[in-house]
């Protein structure tokens, strides 16, 4: 049966998904980050930021105005092959500037 790992952070500003090693098999994983967001009323320049680190070293960074009317939202998806014995850390970090975060989630699903 494939693995699912999944990390639901809410409106918080860091999620991290640890998925520990495995001993028999190499695996590789569809991971999807979701970042939604929505500006506060009447600001001036909202923005928001999205920071994706595997293992510790960044893979993807994104920083984009905020639609000041209604929801916005930064996604990220990545195909990841992991050896065998090894783990897979993935964060993902926001930032924000006159925003409010609503939803920070990570899902990784095994091919």
């Amino acid at each position: 049966m494939p693995e699912h790992w999944e990390t639901d952070a809410g409106d918080h500003g860091v999620a991290l998904l640890d998925i520990p090693a495995d001993a028999f098999r190499d695996r590789t994983f569809e991971v999807a980050i979701d970042f939604a967001v929505k500006a506060v009323p009447d600001a001036d320049g909202p923005w928001h930021e999205l920071r994706v680190l595997v293992n510790g070293a960044q893979q993807w960074a994104r920083r984009v105005p905020t639609h000041p009317d209604g929801g916005d939202s930064l996604d990220y998806r990545m195909r990841r092959t992991v050896p065998l014995g090894e783990p897979l850390r993935i964060n993902a970090v926001t930032e924000v500037h006159r925003v409010r975060r609503l939803r920070l989630r990570v899902v990784a699903d095994e091919e």
